[in-house]
């Protein structure tokens, strides 16, 4: 019964976004078919549900071919690859809003493990990889939240792989807390929380919020 009212609701509220963001989504179209590499939309294949690949949209933000530059999947704070106008799409969040049509296929939930490109979902440990998509990805998620830093962590890193690495370990158990403990109130509270704190990003509302968190060791 979850999965049926969340799938309608992720309708009702894609739908209602697509009316209210409508003017922002024309906007950035404009602006992006105007600078930088003059293209509007991105796609890539992702892993979703049951580990099954899709095709994820975003807004372009980065120079054309920029997964086979520099350093690949992994995207440093101050990545050269990223366009000036893709900095501002990136920081605000709205490169994301064109995945609104991925939950309108049902590829996708408004709250769920974020998809990943295949080499990143290969970063999980085995035993997460086989559980982590028994839900839908989502276009925002607990994983997204604690992390909302880690291109900063990655970039001063020592070794940016390896921190990577170790940062996907960690994300792996935020997201079996999600499994455990999804219903409407979660998925409620980590959209506010993650509108929250794309205005105010050093707060530490989350884990008081979700007082059974893991805590993030770093």
């Amino acid at each position: 019964m979850y999965k049926i009212i969340k799938r309608i609701s992720d309708i009702i509220i894609v739908v209602i976004a697509l009316v209210v963001l409508s003017p922002l989504l024309i906007l950035a179209t404009l602006i992006l078919l105007c600078t930088g590499e003059h293209v509007v939309l991105f796609s890539q294949k992702r892993v979703g549900y049951r580990n099954k690949l899709f095709k994820i949209w975003k807004f372009a933000t980065m120079l054309k071919n920029s997964p086979n530059i520099g350093t690949g999947e992994i995207t440093l704070r101050n990545d050269p690859r990223v366009t000036k106008v893709g900095r501002i799409l990136r920081m605000t969040k709205v490169n994301e809003l064109p995945q609104i049509i991925n939950v309108l296929t049902g590829d996708m939930s408004i709250v769920g493990p974020r998809p990943l490109m295949n080499v990143s979902f290969r970063q999980y440990p085995d035993d997460i990889q086989k559980i982590i998509y028994n839900c839908k990805p989502g276009m925002t998620g607990i994983g997204s939240l604690i992390f909302r830093d880690e291109e900063k962590i990655v970039s001063e890193a020592p070794d940016p792989q390896a921190m990577y690495t170790t940062i996907y370990a960690f994300k792996g158990s935020l997201e079996l807390w999600y499994q455990k403990h999804a219903s409407f109130y979660t998925d409620f509270m980590i959209i506010f929380l993650t509108a929250f704190t794309i205005l105010f990003h050093k707060n530490t509302l989350t884990y008081k919020v979700f007082k059974d968190l893991p805590r993030r060791p770093f």
